[in-house]
């Protein structure tokens, strides 16, 4: 199944630069060593409003990958290359492209999400994901941690009528979908991005920001994945629950019937609605989970291989080598050496089997 919609990369030297009448911005590719300037003149059409969004971003991307900034819950992303295949996993987020492109392979589904989309994740499903731009175009954006507190209070606070209904094609199941900027989002985000460049701005406004922005991806076409996690009621949400348990305790042995008693399910139907859901069985979720854990492990030299299977519950450290090479394509001794010395890597393009 694939979808449309996209994400991609950046890193660089940027100068700021007058031209033409236009105020716009340099970035300086450290892997193409070419020049990209990306207008920053205000333009009604949804085309200048993204140029203008990479710009505010470009400035504050000094390396590849999702950089945290000062302000709680937001990155900046930035790729100078395109990578390939390599497994992910996002905490609940809505992450933003304002240039390049990208693209999620959850499974059987393929979901782009370029310039001009956002990408909306409303439960931490470990996923594949990819990075394709041109040379002279790299891919910037921005992510944001969606807290379930601020999603409880904007939804509680209105009637479900209120709320527009999801489209007829749209499934309760989805985990994570891809959706066009609209003008309303977009304004929103330059605001938020606002807060990044005055201290007093972040101080008194970067709350409400953030709400503004989680309120118009609620509204919008696929604003029900988030809505749904706040009815308790709903399978789609009880799934969320035993998630948030996952991850919160992957290291200790659960069973699927412990799991779907913690968020009063019957074993069957826990199983059932799980996979529908993340399109992994309950027992494939956490073991990529840990898989996923043990790579952070290994790339921060906090763990060498042995030390890292067991801090994510393995008993067999021989059995750990052969899921994660089965999963990541390469020996965890491998990763830990290469993540070390780079700090990225160079993973086979394959389909994960575990």
């Amino acid at each position: 199944m694939i979808e449309q919609a996209s994400l991609s990369s950046s890193h660089g030297r940027r100068t700021h630069l007058s031209y033409a009448g236009q105020t716009g911005i340099i970035v300086q590719s450290l892997v193409s060593n070419k020049t990209v300037v990306v207008d920053m003149s205000p333009s009604a059409s949804e085309h200048g409003r993204t140029e203008r969004l990479a710009a505010r971003i470009a400035p504050h991307i000094s390396r590849d990958g999702f950089t945290p900034t000062a302000l709680d819950g937001l990155s900046l992303l930035g790729y100078a290359g395109r990578t390939i295949r390599q497994p992910e996993v996002y905490e609940p987020s809505l992450v933003f492209v304002a240039q390049g492109e990208k693209t999620a392979h959850l499974e059987d589904r393929v979901i782009h999400y370029g310039a001009g989309h956002y990408l909306v994740q409303a439960i931490p499903v470990p996923f594949e994901c990819e990075t394709r731009g041109e040379r002279d175009i790299p891919v910037l954006g921005l992510s944001l941690r969606v807290e379930p507190a601020v999603l409880d209070e904007l939804v509680t606070s209105m009637p479900d009528e209120a709320w527009p209904e999801p489209d007829a094609t749209d499934t309760a199941s989805l985990p994570m979908a891809a959706v066009a900027l609209d003008a309303h989002m977009t304004d929103a985000l330059l605001r938020l991005l606002d807060c990044l460049e005055d201290d007093l701005s972040a101080r008194a406004l970067y709350a409400a920001r953030v709400r503004e922005v989680i309120f118009e991806a609620l509204r919008g076409p696929q604003g029900h994945l988030l809505r749904r996690l706040i009815h308790e009621r709903g399978a789609y949400a009880r799934i969320g629950t035993a998630i948030n348990h996952l991850h919160a305790d992957y290291a200790k042995s659960l069973s699927v019937e412990e799991l779907a008693a913690s968020v009063h399910m019957s074993a069957s139907s826990f199983h059932h609605h799980f996979k529908r859901v993340t399109r992994l069985s309950p027992l494939q979720y956490q073991k990529r989970i840990r898989l996923l854990a043990a790579r952070d492990l290994l790339s921060s030299q906090v763990e060498n291989v042995a030390g890292a299977a067991h801090a994510v519950g393995y008993e067999s450290a021989s059995q750990f080598s052969r899921e994660y090479k089965r999963y990541f394509g390469v020996a965890p001794t491998h990763d830990r050496t290469q993540l070390a010395e780079t700090g990225t890597l160079a993973l086979n393009d394959r389909a994960a089997t575990s």
